[in-house]
């Protein structure tokens, strides 16, 4: 008896950029267009996008976090800026303020890749989280960063040197009750358990 592959979940995914400058228009924000850009190569779900560009002010960043996980319903929540040391980064004290737990490995393996390019990697403080069903997680604020850690880095022949975080992404959520995330392998290879896998469509 041959099983006939279910269609792809539908997905809500919320993007964040919290930046001062670009929310109040001083200049025009590359956070949200590089979110959305790369999720939309990387994932064959068809998304529902919820956006977001606000200030780096910790009760709006933590009640941004708790709308779009507990009134929109995102299963994943990507938050970038607002990571660094500056008295203004409070990305990741606001993320851990609505948190049910910490899921550190994923901001140990953003430095790691980071690392590879610059020394200042280590001044980076993006967490990941989850509340309720939902797994979010603090990005850096550069598109190029953006991509680097989302999807690793590879040699010359497409193999990959460093994995990106987003390879365990699909399977945390997985895990956590969310919808059946299903990556473009050219572009990020999403790792599962083979119990874990469905059956791969034709």
């Amino acid at each position: 008896m041959t099983t006939t592959p279910t269609p792809f979940d539908p997905a809500t995914i919320g993007i964040v950029s919290i930046s001062d400058r670009a929310s109040s228009g001083v200049y025009e924000d590359q956070g949200l267009p590089a979110l959305r850009q790369w999720l939309s190569r990387a994932l064959k779900n068809p998304i529902t996008f919820v956006e977001r560009l606000i200030p780096d002010e910790r009760e709006r960043i933590s009640a941004t976090l708790i709308e779009l996980v507990d009134h929109c319903g995102c299963s994943l929540v990507l938050t970038t800026g607002g990571t660094g040391p500056a008295p203004r980064d409070v990305t990741p004290e606001a993320t851990l303020a609505v948190a049910d737990r910490e899921m550190p490995g994923f901001g140990e393996q953003m430095r790691q890749i980071s690392l590879r390019f610059v020394p200042t990697a280590i001044l980076s403080r993006q967490v990941a989280v989850i509340r309720g069903c939902s797994l979010i997680i603090n990005l850096p604020g550069q598109p190029k960063s953006i991509a680097e850690t989302l999807e690793g880095l590879k040699d010359a022949d497409g193999r990959p040197l460093v994995h990106g975080i987003f390879a365990a992404v699909p399977y945390c959520i997985d895990l956590i009750g969310g919808p059946y995330l299903e990556t473009d392998e050219t572009v990020c290879a999403a790792f599962r358990p083979k119990s874990a896998q469905r059956p791969p469509r034709p």
